[in-house]
């Protein structure tokens, strides 16, 4: 009788570490290159680049201006004690103007570069989760996140397929 029991408890033990054991699906996804890649992502790049232009050629411009100041302040035996000052005050007050620009054009291109990828990072996932479903994957991982992995089991390419195919450029 005890051995019927202890039988039956191992074969609902076994049963019950089946599952354990059932193979896991897994795909691998690099993330940061299927957003990037995205034709999207690649137009939304563009537009900014084209947006703040003006911008980046008024700062080239103005480093051009400093440059002209340096050097005529490098050759100080042809200037003027008076000229001299005045040129290195409007050098500095150049340089100043020419940092701000700077820091207020890098703050506004992170700012509305973070937003676009955020977007774009979202509905990735959404993309990635939907892929997975369709494969009957039980994990994605990133690519970042794995030591090693079969090439097989990457899908990066047909995410960014499947994103454009959702996301068309208009």
């Amino acid at each position: 009788m005890f051995r019927t029991h202890l039988s039956h408890a191992l074969a609902l033990a076994a049963a019950l570490a089946l599952p354990a054991f059932a193979q896991t699906k897994v795909g691998i996804i690099n993330t940061q290159r299927a957003v990037l890649e995205t034709a999207e992502i690649k137009k939304a790049a563009a537009e900014l680049e084209a947006k703040f232009r003006p911008q980046q050629q008024e700062m080239e411009k103005r480093s051009k201006e400093l440059e002209g100041i340096q050097q005529k302040l490098s050759d100080t035996s042809k200037l003027k004690p008076q000229e001299a000052a005045e040129l290195q005050a409007d050098g500095q007050r150049k340089q100043r103007s020419l940092q701000r620009l700077s820091e207020d054009l890098q703050g506004e291109v992170d700012r509305e570069r973070n937003e676009i990828l955020q977007r774009g990072g979202q509905r990735m996932q959404q993309v990635v989760a939907k892929l997975a479903e369709e494969k009957g994957l039980d994990m994605v991982v990133d690519v970042s996140n794995t030591i090693y992995f079969k090439p097989a089991l990457e899908f990066t390419s047909e995410a960014i397929a499947a994103y454009d195919k959702q996301h068309p450029v208009k």
